[in-house]
Order: C-alpha cells, then sequence, then structure tokens
C-alpha cells in the first residue's frame, strides 16, 4: 500500500493511541517504499494534523452536529485529515482533498458514513466563500489565539503574560511553521567555506546564521541528510542554531576539564569537544545507555578524541566532585521552545508535569554545581519559555547557594543580543529565528567551598 493519506491516517491512528507523532510516521514510512512527493506529503499530513488538532476538533464542533470528542476515533481521524487539506494545503485542490478524504472513510470501515464526510467538507467550503474564515473565534484572548493557532489555553497565558498580544500571535504564528535543518560545521575537520562550496556544488542551497561562526542553514527540500556532501567525513553535524549558542557561552578553553551532565544524543558534547580544539578532557555523563551508543557514534563520526563516557545519574556522581572548570547542565524541561519540531508536546506538557520538571531540574543544577572547582563556571541551559523552568530555577538555586553569581554576557559580545536584564539569554523563536532557549552562565567565586 503507498497511498500518503491511508498511511497518513494509520501513523495518525497510533498517535491518537499515544504514541509520539514521529515514532509513529517512523514506523509507517519503515515498511513502505515511497517516492519523494508522497513522503514529504505524508509527513506535512502527519505533523500538520497532530500540530493543529485544537483548531481542527473545534471545525468540527462548529459544523457536525455531534461534537469532535464524540465522534468515533478514526472517523474523527479521517475528518482531521480532510479539513487540514482544506485549511493549511492550498497546494491540494478543493475536491481532491474532500474525493480522497471521502475514500478514506469507505476504506476505514465507514462506508455508511461517506455522505456525512462528504456534507461535512463541502459545507466548510460553502461557509469559506461566503465568510472570511468558517472557523468562528471567542473574544477572550487567551481562547481564542489557543483555537486559532491550536495551542492549549495554559500556554498561551505563560507567553501573554511575558510577551502581550501580539508577540504571542507572531510567536504562535512561528510554532506552527516546517522547521528548519542547521548544521554545525566541525572546524577541526573542515571550513564554513569549505562546506557551503561543496554544498553549492551539490546544488544544496545554505545560509549563514549570525552571530554564530560554525552554523549554516539548509534551504529547501535537501533530501536524506547523510547524503549530503561531508556528513561521512565528519565536516560537520545537525544542531539547531540555539543550541549551539549554549556551546559558545560555556566558552571551553584547551585543556580544560568539561562535564556535560545531560550529554546524550551529543550535539552539545561534540560542539564543546570542538571549541577546545579536541585538547583536555569532555566526559559526558547520561544515565541512559543507549541514548549514549548514538553520542559515542557521533563522536567517532567527527573524529573526536577528548570525550569519555560516563553513564549514570548526575545526582549520584560523587567522583566529580571539585573537578571541573566548566559544567554544562542541559537540563530535562518541557520543550515548549522547540514545538515547532516535535508536533505533539503542547498536548503532552500539562502546568503540573512543569512543575515535576522545576523540581528536577532544580535537584539537578544542586547536585552539579558541586562538581564545578572555584572560579570555574556552569552554564543551565534548557529549550522552554517557561518561567517555572528558568528564571524561577535560577534566583532558587541563587538564594540557596550564595557562591554563586550571574556572570553577563560583556556589552560587546555578540550574545548580548539575546540578554535578559538579569544577565540571561532568552532566544524568542519569532525574534530571532531560531529555536526557544534560555541559557545562563553562572561563576563559582573563589571564597566558596
Amino acid at each position: 500500500m503507498t497511498n500518503p493519506r491511508q498511511l497518513a491516517f494509520i501513523a495518525l491512528r497510533e498517535v491518537h493511541k499515544g504514541a509520539y507523532a514521529d515514532v509513529a510516521l517512523d514506523r509507517v514510512l519503515q515498511k513502505v517504499k515511497l517516492p519523494d512527493h508522497d513522503r514529504r506529503l505524508m509527513t506535512e499530513l502527519v505533523y500538520g494534523s497532530v500540530r493543529r488538532q485544537r483548531t481542527l476538533d473545534t471545525l468540527i464542533d462548529q459544523i457536525a452536529t455531534k461534537k469532535a470528542q464524540q465522534q468515533p476515533p478514526d472517523l474523527r481521524t479521517i475528518l482531521h485529515l480532510g479539513f487540514y487539506q482544506l485549511r493549511y494545503q492550498q497546494r491540494i485542490p478543493a475536491s481532491a482533498a474532500v474525493n480522497t478524504t471521502v475514500e478514506l472513510a469507505k476504506e476505514n470501515s465507514f462506508s455508511g458514513l461517506t455522505g456525512f464526510v462528504n456534507g461535512l467538507l463541502r459545507q466548510y467550503l460553502r461557509l469559506a466563500e461566503t465568510s472570511p474564515d468558517p472557523l468562528k473565534l471567542p473574544e477572550n484572548p487567551v481562547e481564542r489565539l489557543g483555537i486559532l493557532y491550536s495551542f492549549p489555553d495554559w500556554i498561551i497565558e505563560v507567553w501573554l503574560e511575558q510577551l502581550g498580544f501580539e508577540e504571542t500571535e507572531k510567536l504562535c504564528e512561528w510554532m506552527n511553521q516546517t522547521p528548519t535543518i542547521d548544521l554545525r560545521v566541525n572546524i577541526l575537520r573542515s571550513s564554513l567555506e569549505e562546506v557551503e562550496s561543496a554544498f553549492n556544488s551539490a546544488g544544496v542551497l545554505v545560509s549563514r546564521i549570525p552571530h554564530l561562526p560554525q552554523a549554516l542553514r539548509l534551504i529547501g527540500n535537501t533530501g536524506g541528510i547523510q547524503n549530503l556532501p561531508g556528513f561521512r567525513e565528519g565536516w560537520w553535524t545537525v544542531q539547531d542554531s540555539s543550541a549551539q549558542l549554549v556551546g559558545h557561552l560555556l566558552d571551553p578553553k584547551p585543556g580544560d576539564v568539561v562535564i556535560d551532565v545531560c550529554a546524550a544524543p551529543g550535539g552539545k558534547t561534540t560542539q564543546i569537544a570542538e571549541l577546545m580544539g579536541d585538547r583536555g578532557k569532555v566526559w559526558a555523563c547520561d544515565k541512559t545507555a543507549s541514548r549514549l551508543r548514538k553520542l559515542k557514534e557521533n563522536a567517532q563520526r567527527l573524529n573526536l578524541q577528548s570525550i569519555e563516557i560516563c553513564t549514570g545519574d548526575s545526582r549520584n556522581l560523587p567522583q566529580f566532585y571539585q573537578t571541573a572548570d566548566r559544567v554544562l547542565l542541559d537540563a530535562p524541561c518541557s520543550g515548549l521552545g522547540t514545538m515547532h519540531r516535535h508536533a505533539d508536546a503542547r498536548w503532552r506538557q500539562t502546568p503540573e508535569s512543569v512543575k515535576e520538571l522545576s523540581q528536577l531540574q532544580f535537584g539537578l543544577i544542586s547536585h552539579t554545581s558541586n562538581f564545578v572547582k572555584s572560579g570555574g563556571f556552569l552554564v543551565y541551559a534548557t529549550c522552554t519559555l517557561h518561567p517555572t523552568e528558568n528564571e524561577e530555577v535560577i534566583s532558587r538555586f541563587l538564594a540557596d547557594y550564595p557562591a554563586w553569581q550571574i556572570e553577563p554576557p560583556r556589552r560587546e559580545s555578540p550574545y548580548s543580543a539575546y540578554s535578559t536584564p538579569s544577565g540571561c539569554l532568552k532566544v524568542w523563536p519569532h525574534q530571532q529565528n531560531m529555536d526557544g532557549f534560555f541559557m545562563v552562565r553562572l561563576r563559582k567565586t573563589n571564597n566558596s567551598e
């Protein structure tokens, strides 16, 4: 079977049963050989339907007599696919979107409801002809943005409090874009110019990214990443530009002992080794052995020798006390800054899970700060934009551990562009066009024990 819409339906059915969107998609794609354009369509339909779930449910609620949640689950999934194409896929003719959705209903045991499916989608098209938008929105700003851009209300509230309405709307728009792919050039094996010219020769378009001396962004569709020039030679690795910023803030020096305490899958670990000229020692710690294997493979491909693997929970590694010049804590977080990459993250997190994560984050920074020598540095980073996991964790840590202080970037530093009044760095995706990130560099004063 090679019908991309039927395959998208199969993947979405798994997602609605609890599977991660990317895992469900991969599972289906591994079983079939699809031409590139069908593969792209299927991927777009799966991620788009998951991302826009709240909006699509609202359309069903408003047009059908039965609410989305009362529809049989598989029929709801089929309707999502139909409405997603009509509303968000302008390249697909409306007639094709309607007819293929009716076919899906027929193929998946809803033959008796094909008239209902056809009628519902055509009703949407009729409404679209007579009004600017068939979707009716409430006045309340939280619900309005939540329904229009498909986010839970609590996430909208967190952003509105920090940004206000206009900026929050821009952020919502940005988070619903298809993500870009950024590369980090391995300066020990190649150079920005060499990778650029190899890509140009292969007809692959790339652009540079301000403030980041190792970063290139891929433009347009490139096919399989591992088939691009220089991959096997270890000239570059995939790493979002915001994540690259973290390594530069840590600023490791040749000969340093650095501990990356939540290291897997290793993007930041390998960058640290590159920035140190592969001279010194980088301890890559993680409690998941399988994820550390991926880190090891990456380090080998990039030909880095200074990385040592340590499997274990960073809250229980006393052998590292007072041994490190620099520690990186890239803390487990809610991922609210990278929701464009993880289509289902917005539906998986809750205010309660954020609170639990902040406790874990505080525990991690309290323990791993012991690894740093006097005068050394710790960088705390997350890919979330929730103050509970960011500013509040740091305030609490500084209150409990007076030997530590924030070291803001110097005014002339290119990274001061992301600086907040307290000296932390915060990347807002809609302003800087990269993943949402929070990071802060902390210094342990010499009189500390």
